[in-house]
């Protein structure tokens, strides 16, 4: 038990644990009610935050904070696993800071697929619950049931279909039957969600993708 509590204690572990230690309490005050459960989720995907940022891991449909739960705890214990298996007994010296980033990178890396897998297992059982029916439904998939009015229709979680949203209608964009849309801003005061074409969102990304790297590859704005 010392063992594993030194361990712990090590950098970089000790940078899963400290963020464990402010989930746990995070999920205590939720537990008593003096936390939101959406605490990280926000009404919208076109900015670039943390909610997005999820999306783009392959956290979509899954509430931010049980994503970030489930990361933390894999790549902790990851971490951990490399710090028992290998560093604790390696002369790293002032090596170990760079080294323990490699770890915190390489575990976070490895953890994302693995907690997006568990989390997306989890998934049919928590969109029973009203609480995980909102804002964590941003960068889902749906597919298009039928028209309601002109300004709604209804929609089906894709692979749920007991998971029904409602989906506002735009202007020259209003949702057609079979189509499959994704979830990119929830409207709290009707309950409904704007969707745009699923192959407009991924040619979006792309775009946006390709326009960051070209960002990073002249940070000046021209070609060098």
């Amino acid at each position: 038990m010392q063992t594993l509590i030194s361990a712990a204690l090590q950098f970089p572990t000790v940078v899963f644990s400290f963020l464990l230690a402010l989930m746990a309490l995070y999920w205590l005050l939720v537990l008593i009610r003096l936390a939101p459960l959406e605490l990280f989720e926000r009404d919208s995907l076109r900015d670039d935050h943390m909610a997005s940022t999820l999306v783009s891991l392959g956290f979509a449909g899954v509430p931010a904070t049980l994503a970030l739960s489930f990361l933390m705890l894999i790549a902790g214990a990851l971490s951990l696993a490399v710090e028992l298996l290998a560093l604790r007994w390696m002369p790293l010296g002032l090596l170990r800071v760079p080294v323990g980033v490699l770890v915190v990178w390489a575990a976070l890396a490895v953890a994302s697929p693995i907690a997006a897998a568990l989390c997306h297992a989890l998934q049919r059982a928590l969109h029973r619950y009203q609480p995980f029916k909102r804002r964590c439904l941003l960068g889902a998939t749906v597919v298009v049931a039928e028209r309601q009015n002109d300004e709604s229709a209804s929609a089906t979680l894709l692979n749920e279909p007991n998971s029904t949203v409602i989906l506002h209608c735009k202007a020259g964009d209003c949702p057609q039957p079979g189509e499959r849309r994704v979830l990119v801003k929830y409207l709290a005061k009707e309950g409904a969600y704007r969707s745009v074409l699923e192959q407009h969102y991924l040619d979006t990304r792309v775009r946006i993708n390709k326009l960051r790297l070209q960002h990073k590859q002249h940070p000046n704005g021209y070609s060098t």
